[in-house]
C-alpha cells in the first residue's frame, strides 16, 4: 500500500513536470520549432542544391541525400540541449528550483522531468527538420527502429548536457559558452556534412574521438544504410555517455550544486 501511495503522486508531479516543459516551448513555437525548420532550409538549398549538385555521389547518395541524416540529428541535439539549459537556468534565476527541492518530489523526477521535456523539443525540431528535407529530395530509411532509438538516445544525452550546463551556470553567458565554443565545433567536424573517409589519415582518426561522429553516423546507417563507423560501438559509446551523464546531474541536484552556494 505504501508503494502505491508514493507511486501515484510521484508520477503525477513527474506528468505535471513534463507538461509544464512542453507548454513552455509550445507557447513560443516561433521561437523554438520555426527557425530551425528556416536555417535547415538554407541549408538544403545551399549546401544541397547549390554545392551538392557539383559533387559526386557518396555510396550511391546524392550529396544533399547524404547530409540529410547529419542535419536532422543536428537539430535534435542542438535543440534538446538548448531546451533543458535554458529551462533549468530560469527556473533557478527564478528560485523556483528550490521549491521543488524542498518538496516531496524526488530528484530523480526532477531529472527526468527536465530531461524528458528536452528530449521531446529535440525530437518535435528533428521531425520538422525531416518533413522539411522531403521538399528538396527523397529520403529512405533502411533501418527504423536504429533511426528511432539514436534519436531518442541523443535527445536524451544532449538534455542531460544542458542540463549540467544549466547546473553550472551562473550568468546567462554561461550557458551560451559551451554551445558556441565546444558543441558546435564537435557537430561540424562531426561527419554531418562530409564522410571522414574523405579525410587524409591523421584527421580520420582524429575524427573518431569525437562523439557527435558516432551518433551522427549511426544515425546515418540507420536512413541511408552505411557508416563510417561501427554501428554497435556507435550505441554503446552513447549508451555509455547517458549513463554518465545521468548520474553525474542526479548527484548534482542531490548535492543542491549550483544553487544552494
Amino acid at each position: 500500500m505504501k508503494t502505491r501511495t508514493g507511486f501515484y503522486p510521484t508520477m503525477i508531479a513527474l506528468k505535471t513536470l513534463v507538461k509544464r516543459e512542453i507548454l513552455r516551448f509550445m507557447r513560443i513555437w516561433s521561437q523554438t520549432l520555426l527557425p530551425p525548420a528556416i536555417t535547415m532550409s538554407l541549408y538544403f538549398i545551399i549546401f544541397g542544391k547549390f554545392i551538392g549538385s557539383q559533387l559526386h555521389t557518396i555510396n550511391g547518395y546524392e550529396y544533399i541525400q547524404f547530409i540529410v541524416p547529419g542535419l536532422v540529428m543536428m537539430s535534435v541535439m542542438t535543440n534538446a540541449y538548448a531546451n533543458t539549459s535554458s529551462s533549468f537556468f530560469l527556473t533557478k534565476f527564478n528560485k523556483s528550483i528550490e521549491e521543488m527541492l524542498v518538496s516531496p518530489m524526488p530528484n530523480l523526477i526532477i531529472l527526468l522531468g527536465f530531461m524528458v521535456g528536452g528530449t521531446i523539443r529535440g525530437l518535435l525540431v528533428g521531425m520538422i527538420v525531416l518533413l522539411v528535407s522531403l521538399i528538396f529530395t527523397s529520403v529512405p530509411v533502411q533501418y527504423p527502429g536504429v533511426v528511432l532509438l539514436m534519436a531518442i538516445l541523443g535527445a536524451m544525452v544532449f538534455s542531460l548536457g544542458g542540463l549540467i550546463n544549466a547546473i553550472f551556470a551562473k550568468r546567462f553567458d554561461d550557458i551560451a559558452f559551451v554551445p558556441t565554443f565546444i558543441l558546435t565545433p564537435l557537430t561540424y567536424l562531426g561527419g554531418v556534412f562530409y564522410s571522414i573517409h574523405q579525410l587524409p589519415p591523421f584527421w580520420q582518426h582524429i575524427s573518431l574521438f569525437n562523439p557527435i561522429l558516432d551518433i551522427v553516423d549511426t544515425f546515418r546507417f540507420g536512413m541511408l544504410g552505411f557508416s563510417d563507423v561501427n554501428v554497435f560501438l556507435g550505441f554503446s559509446l552513447v549508451m555509455i555517455f547517458f549513463i554518465l551523464l545521468f548520474c553525474w546531474a542526479l548527484y548534482l541536484l542531490k548535492n543542491g550544486t549550483g544553487i544552494k552556494n
